[in-house]
């Protein structure tokens, strides 16, 4: 194992200052995961957590799970991780909580760096893979500590308190958009559940039970036709049904008599003239055993 801190004087750095404090440099590395560790540095500490997670990587490879891809953004603030097509953020690990940095001689692909969890304050040792760029990360992670040192020296300590704050910050944003997330989705679901609770099974009738009034009565209204009633067994009622003409006729033939439906026109001519007449005498009043009757309201005869 190399620390990259402890670089030779003669060695330059790979990078410009302006690259690791302005901005960030990326790589893409296979992650092999985290593990705690007992202490915050050491060449075998970092060695047995690099078996470790040798091993654990062998038995999901064996099961056909494959190793997930990463993208590192270091920077004199720290070193992220993220997925490399959504590019959330996996870990971000502050640069003044990591103790430890080096790539491994005897396999020049992983490079492993220790950092204080936040939370749980334990030592996590984290391990990646890199087939060209093992060596090359480890040392752009100890050029980010040397920039960020000289800063501190500059500053007097303050910027030490201002990247903790920053820290902290950055880490709220991403529970908050975790959460914002997680809440999208929850309101998704129950949007997609009310939608399937209002459409009706097919082949299904719904229809708006009718108004009644105190005696359990259906309102009639003569602008609006009464809505036919479903049978108990839930079928429609069968249509009215109408007589044929030959039913709706008397035994002699003849049409029913209506007297509020027929007029003066609607009787035959001999029998309208007969009405006539009969009417012509009521007005002009007829004597019975010496009673005058009349139809003239103005006649006070009686």
């Amino acid at each position: 194992m190399n620390r990259a801190f402890n670089r030779k004087k003669d060695k330059s750095w790979m990078h410009t200052p302006d690259a690791l404090a302005k901005h960030y440099i990326a790589y893409n590395a296979k992650f092999l995961g985290n593990t705690e560790v007992e202490a915050p540095k050491g060449t075998e500490v970092v060695k047995d957590a690099v078996r470790k997670l040798k091993f654990q990587r062998h038995i999901k490879k064996s099961e056909g799970q494959k190793i997930p891809k990463v993208e590192l953004q270091i920077s004199i603030y720290g070193v992220k991780i993220l997925d490399p097509k959504t590019k959330d953020v996996q870990h971000n690990c502050q640069l003044h909580r990591i103790s430890f940095c080096a790539d491994d001689k005897t396999d020049k692909r992983i490079f492993t760096f220790i950092c204080k969890d936040s939370e749980s304050n334990k030592h996590l040792c984290y391990v990646f893979d890199s087939e060209k760029c093992a060596e090359e990360i480890t040392l752009t992670i100890g050029q980010a500590f040397d920039l960020a040192y000289k800063k501190f020296l500059e500053s007097g300590g303050k910027d030490v308190e201002t990247r903790k704050q920053i820290g902290s910050l950055q880490k709220r944003i991403q529970e908050l958009e975790t959460e914002n997330s997680e809440l999208k989705k929850q309101l998704q679901e129950l949007e997609e559940q009310l939608m399937i609770a209002h459409v009706p099974p097919a082949g299904s009738i719904s229809m708006k039970p009718q108004s009644t009034d105190i005696f359990d009565m259906v309102p009639f209204s003569p602008v609006t036709p009464l809505a036919p009633t479903l049978a108990s067994n839930g079928c429609p009622p069968p249509p009215p049904t109408t007589l044929p003409p030959d039913i709706r006729k008397d035994l002699f033939g003849a049409e029913p008599f209506d007297p509020f439906t027929c007029g003066a026109a609607d009787f035959p001519p001999d029998i309208q003239s007969k009405l006539d007449e009969m009417q012509e005498g009521f007005k002009m009043g007829l004597t019975l055993e010496g009673t005058v009757f009349s139809l003239d309201p103005l006649d006070s005869r009686c």
